[in-house]
């Protein structure tokens, strides 16, 4: 029997451990966060920097989920993802008018402890792999 071209692209859930399941969570996360704050300040060019960080996150999410090169979006996100911080953290605080921690905000707080986590389960998952 042949396999078709459909059967060869799909989503290996089998192969998806908890540890995976926490980080694909939390990068949901952090890349809804990243898409409605682009929405809300498109088209300016922190906008469109918001709406590529929102997709690369969801990018990532997809690539894992079909099992592509997972070792490889591993290793990328976890620098992608501490610039995210570090920015956020520069930008706001070490470069701009708000408070370190009385200015960060719940929509801030969740997006950093989104972050955090993933970049300690794609540590994890790289140390497994």
């Amino acid at each position: 029997m042949s396999t078709s071209k459909a059967d060869s692209i799909a989503v290996d859930v089998a192969s998806l451990s908890g540890l995976h399941w926490v980080g694909i969570v939390a990068a949901v996360v952090t890349g809804v966060i990243h898409l409605r704050l682009g929405v809300g300040f498109a088209p300016s060019g922190l906008g469109i920097s918001f709406l590529l960080a929102g997709l690369g996150f969801f990018g990532a999410v997809g690539l894992v989920l079909f099992d592509y090169r997972r070792r490889t979006v591993y290793a990328a996100g976890v620098p992608f993802t501490i610039v995210q911080i570090v920015l956020w953290y520069a930008l706001n605080f070490a470069g701009g008018p708000k408070s370190f921690p009385a200015d960060v905000g719940t929509l801030g707080w969740v997006d950093k402890i989104a972050q955090v986590a993933l970049v300690v389960v794609l540590v994890a998952l790289l140390q497994q792999s």
